[in-house]
């Protein structure tokens, strides 16, 4: 490019005959030089904006909607944890039962170098209220989820075959290998907090892993409290469609302050992701277990629970995929259960099972007939108490969306819920947590109605 400006310049100034009369070869001379000087200064101005090439994205999620008993008031008590068993991580069909106005807010800046390396900054706000108003300020939850940098494909390791395509990161955030069952609105495996770690460290060929520390912060009921910190380390591991993931962690101040809980625990999981729908039709399907010990008996929120005993174990299996299984019909079938023993005081005993199955019937490209049916078992004992029954959901949801045909997980959707709740009498008012606050159930037999929006993007 250089070249073929100055040519230009050249073969412009030769071809005027009043401008080689009247211009010396030197002063010619200096014009190119002048010329030369201002095209290596644009390539150096070329080249330091390349340096600082940059992105912004914005993501978000979002809930909110309206949600009515069959006494023409607002429901209370409902949601994806509303039985018994809820406090202890027992979920149940989410469609048509959730009460409360969610929002997420997701800020992050790119930036990249002409080397390959690049960084990222990401801040999550997110805010949840009950209240039905447009001005929630009393009520507003509002807070910095996440706050954390990463930087991947650093030059500093561009010779370790480990390390030369990693992330490092830290700061305050969701671990990156979190998933979930949406229908369920339960994850699988949840680890957040403080911290720092590295990502995508290739230790052979098909062998990738994840290396990270974080804390957190319990004191015991009151979750936002600084007096007990938890340090868990985790090495998380991916070979070709099987997950291995292993935790430990410690907290010293725990069984001195609280009596008889745990200082330290042990998390351990073992998931198989498939990109069929269990070999038989297109989709996909997650399987797996957990196992936890002490503090990481807390299956799904790793490390975030201070309450466990020293002898609490605990062991949950889950199951779900997602199939097209005829031209306008999807299915999506999920199944979670869990035992926990001396959970929160010894001998206590607690078994549930969540089977839950959401179908959606596309009518036209904007409109389909979304049914769920959910059935969670429960056998519950806090060695004071024993419960035992079994909790029942039947929800139809017509809903509108953009395109019927993109499947289960485009948004966003506008729905209107009727749903159907009820459960056995040997549950009302039950209660599993030892936080004298948690929710009891009162009595089942009740219709719910509900209108409802929710995306993501």
């Amino acid at each position: 490019m250089k070249m073929n400006t100055l040519t230009l310049a050249v073969v412009l100034g030769l071809g005027s005959t009043s401008v080689i009369a009247n211009t010396d070869v030197a002063e010619l001379e200096q014009r190119i030089n002048e010329l030369e000087a201002r095209l290596v200064k644009t390539e150096q101005v070329t080249e330091e904006a390349n340096d600082q090439a940059s992105s912004f994205e914005f993501h978000g999620y979002a809930r909110a909607g309206l949600l009515i008993n069959d006494n023409l008031n607002g429901a209370t008590g409902t949601g994806p944890y509303m039985t018994a068993a809820g406090a202890i991580g027992a979920p149940i069909g989410r469609l048509g039962v959730e009460d409360d106005n969610y929002v997420e807010a997701n800020l992050i800046h790119n930036r990249y170098l002409d080397d390959g390396s690049s960084a990222r900054f990401h801040i999550m706000l997110a805010d949840s209220v009950e209240t039905n108003n447009e001005w929630t300020a009393e009520e507003s939850q509002l807070n910095v989820r996440q706050v954390y940098s990463e930087l991947a494909n650093l030059r500093a390791f561009s010779d370790s075959e480990a390390l030369s395509n990693a992330t490092f990161w830290a700061g305050k955030r969701f671990d990156r290998a979190n998933y979930d069952i949406h229908f369920l609105d339960s994850d699988i495996v949840f680890l957040s907090g403080t911290g720092a770690g590295v990502y995508d460290a290739q230790l052979s060929d098909d062998w990738k892993a994840n290396f990270s520390i974080y804390g957190r912060d319990f004191g015991n009921i009151d979750s936002s409290s600084t007096d007990i910190e938890n340090y868990i380390a985790t090495m998380n591991n991916w070979v070709g469609n099987w997950q291995f993931m292993l935790s430990g962690m410690t907290a010293s101040d725990n069984k001195e302050l609280t009596q008889g809980s745990a200082d330290k625990g042990f998390h351990a999981l073992l998931a198989y992701h498939a990109d069929s729908f269990y070999g038989a039709g297109e989709g996909f399907a997650k399987s797996g277990v957990l196992f936890g010990d002490g503090l990481g008996a807390e299956l799904k929120g790793i490390g975030s629970n201070g309450l466990l005993t020293e002898d609490a174990q605990a062991v949950r299996v889950f199951t779900y995929g997602v199939t097209r299984f005829a031209e306008n019909w999807r299915a999506a079938p999920s199944f979670m259960a869990e035992y926990s023993q001396d959970r929160f005081e010894k001998n206590d005993e607690f078994a549930w099972a969540s089977v839950n199955l959401r179908l959606a019937q596309e009518f036209t490209e904007n409109f389909e007939m979304v049914y769920e049916g959910s059935y969670q078992y429960m056998d519950l004992d806090n060695a004071t108490d024993k419960a035992s029954g079994s909790f029942y959901k039947a929800t139809i949801a017509p809903t509108l969306k953009l395109s019927t045909s993109k499947g289960f997980f485009d948004r966003p959707e506008l729905r209107f819920a009727v749903s159907y709740v009820d459960w056995s009498e040997d549950l009302n008012d039950y209660a599993v947590s030892l936080d004298t606050d948690a929710a009891t159930m009162g009595d089942g037999g009740e219709v719910l109605f509900a209108l409802q929006m929710e995306t993501w993007f």
